[in-house]
């Protein structure tokens, strides 16, 4: 039977999931509260991971270890790098990489991590048609797309970065958490996928749009991830 994993950086992107789950289990581990239980008929473990790449990497690993999940879906919200992607649209992931990581000066490709032998980590083929359905049936009014997400310690919020990132990763939207997910997913031969929800465009407006968007766009996402589980029970 599936378990599923689901790990959102901020409050606001499990806070729906969770109050329609069935809690059974509540535990904390590393400082990181974790909710067992059920929704859709699927049995789920949600978590808050923290904002950043370790915070989400570690909950990622727990999930695997303690919780022993076989499926990992990470949702959230993320800078658009693409202008096909505006604010409130929806991004699946194809991959994910670390934007962050350089490691250059001994002959890797700038975002490669050394000696693991892969640059780009590849989403679960299933669960990214899955998502991309799941979006058409409940935001029907919603653009969605599969795309490339980078990851990095950063928020974007400089055309010159968002630039750099474009150009050099093809990235598709930003933001803090995915690669790490996704690299701890690739490592224990786990299923995973990235949503990410547009809330702002990564370059010199994105302090004033994040605010005002972040909450809508968690929002899209959560309904989605819902509809995803009633087809992986």
């Amino acid at each position: 039977m599936s378990k599923i994993g689901i790990i959102g950086a901020m409050e606001l992107e499990v806070d729906q999931l969770k109050s329609e789950m069935t809690i059974t289990n509540t535990t904390s581990r590393a400082s990181i509260d974790f909710f067992e239980g059920t929704l859709n008929g699927t049995e789920i473990v949600i978590a808050r991971s923290g904002i950043g790449k370790v915070n989400a990497a570690l909950c990622a690993q727990i999930m695997i270890d303690i919780y022993q999940v076989t499926h990992i879906i990470n949702t959230g919200v993320a800078g658009s790098l693409n202008a096909k992607l505006d604010i409130g649209d929806i991004l699946i992931s194809n991959d994910a990489i670390h934007h962050d990581m350089d490691v250059t000066i001994f002959g890797y490709q700038l975002g490669e991590v050394p000696q693991l032998g892969v640059r780009e980590f590849t989403a679960d083929e299933d669960l990214k048609v899955l998502a991309i359905d799941s979006c058409k049936q409940v935001n029907p009014d919603i653009h969605v797309m599969t795309g490339r997400v980078v990851s990095g310690d950063q928020f974007i919020s400089s055309k010159e970065v968002k630039e750099h990132l474009i150009n050099t990763f093809a990235g598709d939207c930003a933001e803090m958490e995915g690669a790490s997910i996704a690299h701890v997913a690739f490592l224990n031969h786990i299923p995973f996928v990235i949503i990410r929800a547009i809330s702002d465009k990564a370059d010199d407006s994105a302090e004033m749009d994040y605010p005002t968007f972040e909450r809508e766009a968690a929002k899209h996402s959560a309904r989605l991830v819902e509809r995803m589980l009633t087809k992986l029970s």
